[in-house]
């Protein structure tokens, strides 16, 4: 017999979300992991606020909204909040009944200086990769470094010559038409005036962009996240921050690198530092920064092998964490979203490889 389509007429529900979501639901493996790094940072949350005064939004339910904004590749903090508004399963994992009114979409511009101020992506990074190595998931011996563009939140209209005499009225304020043609433009002479710490640069052939760089360093045996940087865009970005990246490598660890990092000043600082490099031959060098010794083992061999795992990785923080172009300006708030990133990917990843060794 066909059932009546009547409107529900139930004012409350005795359900709670907890229960409402499915025990083998994916995001309870990384809601588990996510509380134990959070009750690791608890101390550091409460130096960032006063001791008295009016309770704020917790920083724990923060930081697991934007673990979701990540994870769901939403689009915006304020899509974010309509999101939870209605999601029961957002709502589970942020930590709210169903009754809870969501927050403001100010709440994180208010809060994100003190989040940037307190270091808490890095401390939350670090926290995640110290859950790796509890469960045996890191190489100590074996990386690869990498780095990628991260276009920037600014136009090619607003890369204009930092000093000269002012330009014309625009034809159209919103939309001013702007002929490139002729015009000889670089970092040097030229700034964008949406974000000056934004850089002309292309990478692998493509045409010129506003960007920053972005840098990982990966571990060989599961492909995880064991360092991150961001820098401006300029040519030798790449291997300065590898430098910095590899600090507190054991001696007698490897390093893997494209052919951008075949260069003498970088295999001998690596080598001054007790590290073996694994990078690259650069096709239009006429002799490679690196021996035949070196290049000729199993063990380079591997190397060069496994460096394509950190591309997986900035395929992931492009697509799902939607940093292909940054939704933010200045290199503290795009360096921020890009290591808070690169830490949700760790625990997507481990989440994968903890089910992968329990399945039969």
């Amino acid at each position: 017999m066909r059932g009546d389509d009547e409107r529900p007429r139930n004012m409350f529900s005795y359900v709670r979300p907890e229960e409402r979501v499915p025990a083998d639901h994916p995001l309870r493996p990384i809601r588990a992991l996510v509380e134990t790094v959070l009750r690791e940072l608890s101390p550091r949350f409460a130096s960032l606020y006063a001791p008295t005064g009016r309770r704020s939004v917790p920083p724990e339910q923060l930081l697991r909204a934007l673990l979701l904004q990540v994870l769901y590749s939403i689009r915006s903090e304020r899509q974010l909040m309509e999101q939870l508004d209605f999601n029961i399963l957002y709502r589970w994992f942020v930590g709210l009944e169903l009754d809870d009114p969501v927050w403001d979409v100010t709440v994180f511009t208010k809060n994100r200086e003190r989040l940037l101020g307190g270091d808490i992506a890095e401390a939350f990074f670090a926290a995640v990769v110290s859950q790796a190595r509890a469960r045996q998931l890191l190489s100590a011996e074996h990386f690869t470094v990498d780095g990628s563009l991260i276009a920037a939140w600014a136009g090619q209209k607003s890369f204009k010559p930092r000093t000269g005499t002012p330009a014309a009225p625009p034809d159209d304020p919103g939309n001013p038409t702007v002929n490139f043609h002729g015009e000889q433009r670089s970092n040097v002479t030229h700034a964008s005036t949406t974000d000056p710490e934004a850089r002309l640069a292309k990478k692998g052939g493509e045409a010129a962009k506003l960007a920053y760089l972005g840098h990982l360093l990966t571990e060989n045996r599961h492909g995880l996240v064991v360092g991150t940087r961001l820098t401006p865009a300029t040519g030798t970005a790449e291997r300065e921050a590898a430098k910095v990246l590899v600090r507190g490598l054991r001696p007698g660890a490897t390093l893997g690198a494209d052919k951008g990092s075949d260069a003498i000043e970088f295999v001998t600082a690596l080598r001054a530092a007790g590290i073996t490099p694994h990078v690259a031959y650069h096709p239009s060098h006429r002799r490679s920064a690196l021996d035949e010794e070196t290049s000729r083992t199993l063990g380079y061999a591997v190397s060069q092998r496994k460096r394509k795992r950190v591309e997986e990785v900035f395929g992931w923080l492009k697509t799902v964490a939607l940093l292909r172009q940054t939704r933010h300006r200045g290199a503290r708030r795009v360096g921020w979203r890009f290591t808070f990133a690169a830490a949700v990917y760790n625990l997507v990843r481990i989440r994968n490889l903890s089910l992968a060794a329990v399945t039969p």
